[in-house]
């Protein structure tokens, strides 16, 4: 995969106000929605993540790498599944460094930089979260050259990494990426129409998903100790299914 640079000097003043309305309209959205520990990780990284400037993936990648060893990697866009497994492996995240326009705030067909960085990159502060990341891509690596296997990990990131939800106390919070950068997602966690199951990595692996349709069914972990530690149940359930 051809390396890619981000060219801070490209950034337009729509690019700076796009970010700035998207960061703080968030940024006040999630307390009492998000779960405590990513508004933790949020704060923690304000020198180099905030509303007042676009992300500068150099600083930002230099604070990462002295914290815990991960960095942000540039990308087109989407990418080969097998390239993205092997980057997180690697600890390294994939970030693209477009942003949406003005018109955009609330839909966008593909992921920008501002879901990239405000939604994934604070909760790989946490130890078992940024490990259970990791384990992840290893297991890629390992098993996704199995189409079958290729599918069921899409979709136990889907309902992860992507639109996971978590306890707290007696509540619901969010700690997935495609809900906690996205006000609408945030804002339909708390709605009667929708669906929360307990996590169970073998009911996850069977649950196919619809990327342009808002989400109905979630699945809520206990905590991120339990996240990491269903990571040898999963790979038990691709052992099997390589072997089968």
């Amino acid at each position: 995969m051809e390396k890619m640079t981000q060219d801070y000097s490209k950034y337009t003043d729509e690019d700076r106000k796009v970010w700035k309305t998207l960061f703080e309209r968030q940024q006040a959205n999630l307390p009492g929605k998000a779960h405590p520990e990513y508004l933790n990780c949020l704060d923690q990284l304000s020198d180099v993540l905030n509303p007042d400037e676009i992300v500068n993936f150099d600083k930002l990648n230099e604070y990462l790498m002295a914290q815990n060893g991960w960095s942000v990697v540039v990308v087109p866009g989407l990418i080969p599944v097998d390239d993205f497994f092997k980057l997180l492996s690697e600890k390294k995240f994939c970030s693209s460094i477009w942003l949406r326009k003005m018109d955009q705030l609330d839909y966008l067909e593909e992921p920008d930089m501002f879901h990239d960085i405000f939604g994934h990159i604070p909760l790989l502060m946490n130890s078992d979260y940024a490990r259970f990341v990791e384990e992840f891509g290893k297991l890629g690596v390992e098993y996704g050259h199995n189409k079958i296997v290729e599918k069921q990990l899409q979709r136990l990131y889907w309902f992860t990494v992507e639109f996971g939800l978590i306890k707290q106390n007696k509540g619901t919070r969010i700690y997935g990426a495609g809900i906690i950068s996205s006000a609408g997602e945030t804002d339909h966690i708390f709605e009667d129409d929708i669906e929360v199951l307990p996590y169970k990595v073998n009911k996850v692996l069977e649950n196919d998903f619809i990327t342009s349709e808002i989400q109905t069914r979630y699945y809520e972990i206990e905590s991120f100790e339990e996240l990491f530690n269903s990571v040898k149940e999963l790979e038990e359930s691709l052992q099997e299914e390589v072997s089968a």
